[in-house]
């Protein structure tokens, strides 16, 4: 493995031996990191949120799951 940075970027470079869904989902996760480096919620503001979107959703499903 290496690992380089330039100047606007840090390169990985992987045997290609490696489990692509493994590795995928370890690129999932640090764009997950990328995304939220510069966020200032809170994390009870993203409770929040998450539980509003979760009311929301049953709303809007409830029917095709209750009949």
């Amino acid at each position: 493995m290496l690992i380089e940075r330039t100047l606007n970027e840090v390169v990985i470079r992987l045997s290609g031996s490696v489990d692509t869904a493994e590795l995928q989902r370890f690129v999932d996760y640090l764009s997950y990191k990328e995304a939220t480096s510069r966020s200032k919620a809170t994390q009870k503001a993203v409770d929040k949120l998450a539980q509003e979107t979760k009311k929301g959703w049953w709303k809007r499903n409830r029917k095709r799951f209750l009949k």
